[in-house]
């Protein structure tokens, strides 16, 4: 090798580009198996729902079928609950990420200093995350705001005034307080770790010279955290795009369809009212739109990255 190398530099760049090619093509069959799985993972149950977004097909009437083209989106698109569900998506992923981050933040910078009892309020402050999101329904809906018979009511009573009944006169806040409370242990989890990886003495450096805590954490804590909050609103918008149960368990879209997200309105089409053809073409909104804020929320955290 040695030899062929000093002789012709030619023949050692052949000789190292055919050990690079077979080290390729013996990793190919390895990696092969796994990816071709996951590509028939994603691709088939994509394929199916835009085939059945393009037909006619109700499962309360099977004699209509046929190809429909793009009828069934027209019909989405013209439904004004459509667009009340579109509504209620956004009001609820805006409202939970602003909860979720400012608590998150003030959270991360309090557990961050010493305190008796830290770790226990560590661990209680971030057990909610690790609750199924149909149990925190049920929790939430019987235990804490039941007119009646949850802790909130009596409160209330306590005090002399009457018991709120919040999923019938405030329904959308209270979802958005359930996922809320799900969803801010994680970010807390995120941003507290943030916080920890702050360089102590620049921190001590600014209290020198005379900066409260206030500008230390407007100059030095928040452009820290940047990074760590475009991750935590990039992975809970994501996923709170597909919010579901906590609204299945507590209002059922309700009441009317004050509640109704994106997630919730493809399920009353496809299992309330039987049209497997307009709750396809909803799915396939709704994935169309999840990836639109999945590309540009990447290409933010990309930027920042890079900074």
């Amino acid at each position: 090798m040695a030899l062929i190398s000093t002789a012709d530099p030619t023949a050692a760049g052949r000789e190292r580009a055919s050990l690079t090619q077979g080290r390729r093509f013996n990793g190919l069959p390895l990696i092969g198996p796994s990816v071709t799985v996951l590509l028939i993972w994603m691709i088939v149950p994509l394929a199916m729902t835009l085939w059945f977004s393009l037909q006619r097909y109700n499962l309360l009437d099977p004699t209509v079928t046929g190809f429909a083209g793009l009828d069934n989106y027209s019909y989405l698109v013209t439904d004004p609950d459509f667009w009340v569900s579109l509504g209620n998506t956004l009001i609820l992923v805006g409202s939970v990420l602003v909860i979720t981050v400012v608590g998150g933040t003030l959270l991360a910078v309090l557990f961050d200093q010493p305190f008796p009892g830290q770790g226990l309020a560590r661990l209680f402050a971030v057990a909610p995350f690790f609750v199924m999101p149909t149990v925190a329904a049920l929790i939430w809906k019987n235990l804490m705001m039941h007119p009646i018979y949850g802790v909130l009511g009596a409160v209330s009573r306590a005090f002399g005034l009457p018991a709120v009944d919040w999923f019938a006169q405030y329904p959308m806040a209270s979802v958005v307080l359930i996922v809320s409370w799900e969803w801010l242990p994680f970010a807390l989890l995120i941003l507290l770790t943030a916080v920890q990886s702050l360089d102590r003495d620049q921190l001590e450096a600014a209290r020198m010279d005379g900066a409260g805590p206030l500008a230390q954490f407007f100059h030095i804590v928040l452009p820290h955290l940047s990074r760590a909050i475009s991750v935590v609103v990039m992975i809970e918008t994501i996923f709170l795009l597909a919010i579901f149960a906590e609204i299945y368990v507590t209002t059922s879209g309700g009441p009317g369809n004050a509640t109704t997200n994106l997630a919730f309105l493809i399920y009353a089409r496809a299992l309330l009212q039987y049209d497997v053809g307009g709750a396809s073409a909803g799915g396939m909104v709704a994935i169309v739109l999840a990836n639109v804020v999945a590309f540009f929320l990447v290409r933010t955290i990309a930027r920042r990255l890079e900074v």
